[in-house]
Formats: structure tokens, C-alpha cells, sequence
């Protein structure tokens, strides 16, 4: 199987020795290249194609977040874990709409960091639903997205179930229809939202009213 090429971008040493040592003990994975600063992340991204990238919020020259936007905006780029010192909710919620997959605490245990790089690897958010309910629910403004008229009423659900942090299992138990069928639903609702992955599905649908904190 190809190792998860992996894109550490941190303006601290330390933190990217710490976790290169750590990605390349392990043999699904494997860094592909360093950066100090938000600039050389999006150039390195860009010459090296990393699947995944671990970006720090804040960076010389240009910020994560804004590193993020850019590398989210071309067809192809790389799943994006976003790395802070704190759980600060403003810095998490703006993560998100930037394009990130999710978000990691710098002190997450081993394990946590190389799971995370495989759930976002295979296109799954890395949002513990009780993180959503509060980030989300707090800062997402309501807004009216017209693509939403164009899902099908089962997509509607699926979406709202989504934003629940309901798994594609639970899903189909919830739905009474089969795994596959739910994998075939998400990636249509995808298509039509023109997102790239569940985390962001999970920001339109709080956005949108679909999901509140109370739900």
C-alpha cells in the first residue's frame, strides 16, 4: 500500500522534529517535506503533493488559516489538520471554513495524531460532536444556501445526520437503508454542496439551520 504523504508546517522545530519522528515510525505514512511559515507551506504543498497537511494556526508570513484556504481552492489538494497550542473555539470554527478536515491539540497523545492523519486522509472529519455542538453552534451565522434546494429529501436527512456526527453505519440504521447506499447519498450531497469532505457538510448544515446546539 503507497504511504499517506504527509506536510508538516510549523514555525517551530521542535514540534516538526517531534512529528516527523513520530509519522515516519510508522509504515502507512511518511513526511514528504517541512515548513516554518503559511508561504513556503502553500509552495511546498504545491511542488511536493502531500495528502495530508498538518498546519500550524499561526505562522510567519502568512497565517494557517489562510495557508489552508489556498490549498483547499485547487481540485486535487491536500486534507488539512489544523495544529494549536489551545482549544480556542474562534481559531476552530474559522479553521473550518477555511477547508480543514479538523483540528488537533498539540499535546494529542501518538495514537490520536497518526489516527487523525487516516480519517483525514480517507475524507472523514475529525470533529468529536460534543467540540461541534459548542464551536459551531456558537459561531456559525445563519445563512440560506440555495444548492441546498437542490438535495433530494432522503439528502436532506443524511445531511442533517451529518451535522448530528452520526457515522455512515448509524446512519443507515437510522435510515433503514444499507451502508453502500448511505456512501452513494454522501457523495451526491458532496457533488451538489461542492464540498470536499464531512467537515464541511457539518459547517453548512449548523449553518443553515439543519443542526443546533440543542439537537
Amino acid at each position: 500500500m503507497t504511504p499517506i504523504r504527509v506536510l508538516i508546517a510549523d514555525d517551530e522545530p521542535s514540534i516538526r522534529s517531534s512529528l516527523r519522528m513520530l509519522i515516519d515510525s510508522d509504515t502507512d505514512m511518511e513526511v514528504v517535506g517541512e515548513s516554518a511559515d503559511g508561504e513556503a507551506a502553500v509552495e511546498s504543498t504545491a511542488r511536493l503533493r502531500p495528502d495530508v497537511v498538518l498546519m500550524d494556526v499561526q505562522m510567519p508570513r502568512m497565517t494557517g488559516l489562510e495557508a489552508t484556504r489556498i490549498m483547499v481552492a485547487h481540485a486535487g489538494g491536500p486534507r488539512v489538520i489544523v495544529l494549536t497550542m489551545f482549544d480556542l473555539d474562534e481559531y476552530l470554527y474559522e479553521a473550518l471554513r477555511a477547508g480543514a478536515s479538523g483540528f488537533l491539540l498539540k499535546n494529542s497523545p501518538p495514537g490520536e495524531v497518526l489516527h487523525a492523519i487516516r480519517v483525514a486522509h480517507e475524507g472523514n472529519a475529525l470533529l468529536a460532536p460534543e467540540v461541534t455542538k459548542r464551536v459551531i453552534g456558537r459561531f456559525a451565522p445563519l445563512r440560506e444556501d440555495h444548492r441546498l434546494e437542490h438535495l433530494t429529501a432522503r439528502e436532506r436527512e443524511t445531511l442533517t445526520l451529518i451535522g448530528r456526527g452520526r457515522s455512515n453505519a448509524e446512519i443507515a440504521a437510522e435510515l433503514f437503508v444499507t451502508v453502500t447506499t448511505v456512501r452513494t447519498y454522501v457523495s451526491r450531497i458532496l457533488t451538489k454542496l461542492q464540498t470536499r469532505d464531512r467537515a464541511g457538510l457539518v459547517v453548512i448544515a449548523y449553518e443553515n439551520g439543519l443542526v443546533t446546539p440543542a439537537s
